[in-house]
């Protein structure tokens, strides 16, 4: 289950990679624009202001957070990105932060690519960052015993191997950043993995085996990601981005 406040407590920082990546988008006047997992549709509104003429189309596979996109506004529905497919007139894709948690995104965004129109823009951005202390030390904590709930160890590619996916495509920009984020509050990257990284843990435990996960745990990310001497903590996170117009 998604928590959509719990995503929403790191708003900033979430959305940021959303911007750099729909700036790469050159699309002038599209008919139908999709957002691929809107979460809370906090990022969503921003394409219907930039677009204004545009059908907005938006959907997660979470009633939770699809819930609180339609609080804010959007028509937002429930859907599968496995199933899901364009309709003729779309004209820009967005995917922001989703395709990590498809095993077959590959196949899926090599498919979106054929099925859209000519001058269509496809757009998303992944987390890059699974060989990081972060996801190495939920990992590590989980055990064997929770080996079964997380991903492929690298469940995403690298910025050469999407551009080589979509080289069919008359322009394909891929690249990565990786973001220097200023945490602050108590154990910052413990709450923001919470939102994230740890949602298949938190659902595979008892609350009293997850109290005890969390315990052991969150020494760790302190001591992988030290507090400094005004109280906030940097967290390097590293994003792989792709822009390919069709």
């Amino acid at each position: 289950m998604w928590d959509p406040a719990q995503y929403l407590a790191f708003a900033d920082h979430r959305g940021r990679p959303f911007y750099e990546l729909v700036a790469r988008v050159g699309a002038e006047s599209p008919r139908r624009v999709v957002d691929v997992g809107c979460g809370p549709g906090n990022l969503t509104l921003s394409l219907a202001s930039r677009w204004p003429s545009a059908v907005v189309e938006a959907f997660d596979s979470s009633s939770e957070m699809v819930e609180a996109a339609r609080a804010a506004g959007v028509e937002a529905r429930v859907d599968d990105v496995t199933t899901w497919e364009p309709l003729p007139d779309t004209d820009v894709v967005v995917s922001n932060a989703v395709l990590q948690w498809v095993a077959s995104h590959p196949s899926i965004v090599s498919k979106w690519a054929t099925s859209l129109p000519a001058g269509a823009w496809l757009a998303f951005q992944v987390p890059g960052n699974y060989s990081d202390p972060s996801h190495r030390l939920i990992r590590e904590v989980a055990g064997p015993s929770l080996a079964h709930v997380f991903r492929a160890e690298k469940p995403v590619l690298d910025p050469v191997e999407y551009a080589e996916l979509l080289a069919g495509c008359s322009s394909v920009d891929a690249w990565e950043t990786t973001y220097v984020q200023r945490l602050s509050g108590p154990d910052p990257v413990l709450e923001w993995v919470t939102g994230t990284a740890l949602r298949p843990v938190r659902a595979a435990l008892s609350s009293s085996d997850w109290e005890a996960y969390v315990a052991e745990l969150a020494p760790r990310l302190r001591e992988a990601y030290p507090e400094r001497a005004d109280g906030t903590t940097w967290f390097p996170f590293r994003r792989i981005f792709v822009v390919a117009q069709v």
